[in-house]
């Protein structure tokens, strides 16, 4: 399955994480040409998206994001999606592969993501992958309006 690390952001890029966000959230709002330059520029912050294999469309992506804690490097995944076309076909699978694999290459100790509970498929797929569920609390403190 092709899938790559893309480091910089171009119109093709752009238009495919604006395509892909409505799959993602309830709530998308579009991403100006902006806001992904900023997104690229951040350090230790990689983006992979997979590519269909006849049309070299983008039709999924996925963000892996690294930082240094005293227990060392860590990585977390973010934002998977895939189109609802090319699901079923092995494309969130190749990016979550890809995505440990360049965590394992650059000293990750360990990779991590959530998910909610209705995402039964990508629920199934992050098993597949490996992954285990842990028992822990997850908590989110969101500034007040």
């Amino acid at each position: 399955m092709p899938v790559e690390l893309i480091t910089a952001p171009t119109p093709e890029v752009i238009d495919a994480i604006n395509e892909l966000l409505p799959q993602l959230t309830s709530t998308p709002t579009p991403l100006s040409e902006e806001q992904v330059e900023a997104f690229f520029n951040q350090d230790r912050t990689f983006f992979f998206a997979f590519r269909n294999e006849e049309t070299g469309k983008i039709n999924g992506m996925l963000t892996l994001a690294t930082f240094i804690i005293p227990t060392g490097l860590r990585a977390w995944i973010e934002d998977v999606v895939v189109s609802e076309e090319a699901r079923g076909q092995g494309a969130g699978q190749a990016l979550i592969e890809e995505a440990i694999a360049y965590a394992d290459h650059i000293g990750a100790r360990s990779v991590d993501l959530t998910s909610r509970p209705s995402r039964e498929a990508a629920n199934r797929l992050y098993r597949r992958c490996g992954f285990i569920q842990r028992e822990t609390n997850v908590y989110r403190y969101k500034k007040q309006s």
